[in-house]
């Protein structure tokens, strides 16, 4: 069954979107039927202010991803089956008329207030496809604030060529995140690089976001070293420990 026309030109716009995005991200999962896209940013507000922006949608979510196209008429109620709502206003006007409608964007699954959210459902042009996204927003507090990381996981069977419509995904993630962050004053990251994945009695393996002073000096180890396969980048849940047995399940 092939795409509408309309459908079509969303898509290609989302694209646009995604390529004049200025924010870097990553996409640390592609493959025939699922993607992921990962965001992070850190802002100088704390955990609690960084919270009540987060669930005030109407004040950052960008107007041009709504289908109202005013986010002033969303909503997201911050509890276990919470809704984040968009409501379609009516219209009244001498040579129309229509009722108000509304639209379920995402539903909560998890939202531990200063740690993390957790909304599951298919964005945008995904809502029509057959596929399950899971969207995880943690917050974790650092010396210069509060480090905010936006997880978009989305899997399932769709209509969609997934290298096209993951960096149109990815691209409008970026600019959710950085609409929510600016207000916040948003901070440089520190300085970090990349660690290959550990070789055997070299200690524990370290994620590729930890900052410099925080990695543990490896072990040495005989040479030649094990050939070992690549380091999957890694997610929410691997960086923030936080979340690990509490706040993420």
């Amino acid at each position: 069954m092939r795409l509408g026309s309309r459908k079509l030109a969303r898509a290609a716009a989302l694209v646009v979107l995604a390529l004049s995005t200025p924010a870097a991200a990553e996409l640390t999962l592609i493959s025939d039927n699922s993607f992921v896209s990962r965001h992070e940013i850190i802002v100088e507000a704390t955990p609690k202010e960084v919270w009540l922006a987060l669930i005030s949608p109407e004040g950052w979510w960008r107007s041009e991803h709504t289908w109202s196209g005013e986010a002033k008429n969303l909503t997201l109620v911050p509890q276990a089956g919470g809704c984040f709502c968009e409501t379609i206003p009516e219209v009244d006007e001498p040579d129309r008329f229509t009722l108000e409608g509304s639209v379920e964007h995402m539903r909560v699954v998890q939202a531990y207030p200063e740690q993390a959210l957790r909304m599951v459902g298919g964005l945008g042009p995904l809502q029509s496809e057959p596929v399950m996204g899971v969207l995880t927003i943690v917050l974790s507090k650092v010396d210069a604030g509060t480090r905010i990381v936006w997880e978009y996981n989305v899997g399932g069977s769709m209509r969609y060529e997934v290298p096209v419509i993951s960096k149109a995904v990815d691209g409008v993630m970026g600019q959710q995140i950085a609409a929510l962050a600016k207000p916040l004053i948003v901070i440089p990251s520190p300085e970090t690089k990349v660690v290959p994945p550990a070789a055997p009695g070299a200690g524990p393996a370290v994620p590729a976001t930890a900052p410099v002073g925080d990695r543990p000096t490896p072990t040495p180890t005989p040479s030649p070293a094990p050939k070992l396969a690549p380091k999957k980048a890694p997610s929410v849940d691997d960086v923030f420990g936080v979340a690990s047995d509490r706040s993420l399940g």
